[in-house]
């Protein structure tokens, strides 16, 4: 808390010091007492920018300090030093131009901006952009967020409608000061904050930057506490030991992967649950990158709290993006990530779920998927919630195929068998009783970091589950 505000020589203030006690403070007078002065000089210490306007007659200078006490406050004594959005910071740089971005959480937030931005869902991005070049650049703020919200929207979210914005109050003032410049000239870095719709868990964005003659991209995948996910568990360089790893050549995987097991199991590994009908060839970064640019969204760890979450959303009817997935298990281990792609309400999603494979192709990571579609909820005394899905697996395959192939993320796409074929009037059916039916085909999806137009996706010559007659020889060449 603001424990005293010191003033000199500010607007009709020769000197003054006052000290607050604990609690509420009130600031009475009539008009012209110089308690709007005094709302003033609390500003210059909160940072907003000084006005030569504000010097009282006949001084060189305005000081004004103040003493706040942090020790009181028990967000910042439990703050983990480690969590400081500062410390999260990523830089890149390219062609003459230098990119930083941080994401401060929800506690950093609300005692950056003094108010609970995170619960009217908008989220904070602190860029600086360095401009090396000789001419001058334009950043893009669409390119971080289409529908981002400006310095004024965020700073009023909380007001009346029918109240009208006024920019010079010390409020405004202070988020339009906080706010990125676009135009950086040459030779010139500029700081700031652009105001997003909130994505908790990783933040996965571009800066664009545009200048005379071209563009520059800049992706940033910066993960942020405050939600408890799968993946965050997971040492990726430590999943097998170095011995294990088998670089594949073409025929060697398309064996491996059409050998591979049908379906997932239960954690004992006696009965087998949802087919295995997705291959993902990419490193971990590419693929988090490429699944979260294309909407999906990273899922909760399951706990009482995530599936109490689950059922107030079942009963109000309304979205949870970050609901979890319930564990399944190849390798002998639960899956190593899970994505969703919600929509308007909790019965409804996509999901699914991967495994990182022992198996390499061309030095990349192969995984090894199971991808559904969810279309309803129910209760179950195990795990408290569980989803229903749609019994076509195979239209959620190649729904995900559309979904990354019009993000531009995807290199290449093919196909191997391996399921098996499963007719739709003889489904079987997975862990929970769901049935299911498939042509038998596992979608193999390679994902490439740098985007893709849809006209240079290479098709991989494997299989073909629409032309079963045309199978590129793989038998032959065995």
């Amino acid at each position: 808390m603001l424990e005293e505000l010191v003033v000199k020589n500010y607007a009709l203030i020769d000197s003054l010091q006052i000290r607050f006690s604990h609690g509420l403070n009130i600031l009475t007078g009539e008009t012209g007492a110089g308690k709007s002065i005094m709302i003033g000089a609390l500003g210059l210490v909160l940072g907003l920018k000084a006005d030569t306007e504000a010097l009282r007659a006949g001084a060189s200078e305005i000081d004004v300090s103040g003493i706040v006490q942090l020790e009181s406050n028990p967000e910042v004594q439990d703050m983990d030093p480690e969590s400081r959005f500062e410390d999260r910071i990523q830089t890149q740089q390219q062609d003459g131009i230098r990119v930083s971005a941080g994401v401060p959480d929800a506690k950093e937030t609300e005692k950056l901006f003094g108010k609970n931005l995170y619960k009217r869902r908008i989220q904070p991005v602190w860029l600086s952009i360095e401009n090396q070049r000789e001419t001058t650049i334009t950043f893009m703020p669409v390119g971080l967020d289409p529908t981002y919200y400006s310095p004024l929207e965020a700073a009023n979210i909380d007001v009346r409608t029918d109240r009208e914005i006024d920019s010079r109050s010390l409020v405004n003032r202070f988020f339009l000061d906080q706010g990125m410049d676009l135009i950086i000239s040459p030779g010139e870095e500029l700081s700031g904050f652009i105001f997003t719709r909130l994505d908790e868990g990783t933040k996965s964005f571009n800066v664009d930057v545009v200048y005379k003659g071209g563009f520059e991209t800049f992706p940033f995948f910066i993960p942020v506490p405050g939600l408890k996910v799968d993946h965050y568990n997971v040492e990726w360089k430590s999943l097998y030991p170095p011995e294990q790893f088998t670089d594949m050549e073409e025929l060697q995987l398309v064996e491996f992967l059409e050998n591979f097991q049908c379906c997932v199991t239960n954690k004992d590994g006696t009965d087998t649950g949802d087919p295995l009908n997705l291959v993902i060839i990419g490193k971990p970064l590419d693929v988090y990158i490429a699944f979260m640019r294309a909407g999906w969204d990273e899922t909760e760890t399951v706990t009482t709290t995530t599936s109490w979450k689950t059922i107030r959303s079942f009963i109000s009817g309304g979205e949870y993006r970050y609901s979890p997935v319930s564990s399944l298990y190849v390798f002998d281990r639960p899956q190593d990530a899970a994505f969703q792609k919600a929509r308007d309400n909790i019965h409804e999603r996509n999901h699914l779920r991967l495994w990182m494979s022992p198996a390499r192709y061309q030095g990349l990571p192969v995984w090894i998927g199971q991808i559904s579609r969810d279309i309803g909820v129910r209760f179950t005394k195990k795990t408290i919630t569980t989803h229903k899905i749609d019994p076509d697996v195979d239209e959620t395959r190649e729904f995900l195929l559309e979904n990354l192939a019009y993000a531009q993320a995807l290199k290449k796409i093919g196909y191997v068998k391996g399921v098996g074929s499963v007719p739709q009037d003889s489904p079987k059916g997975n862990l929970t009783g769901d049935p299911w039916f498939t042509d038998g085909y596992r979608l193999v999806l390679w994902i490439t970091s740098e985007p893709t137009a849809l006209s240079d996706l290479e098709a991989l010559p494997w299989r073909n589950p629409y032309n079963p007659s045309w199978q590129y020889g793989i038998e032959n060449r065995r």
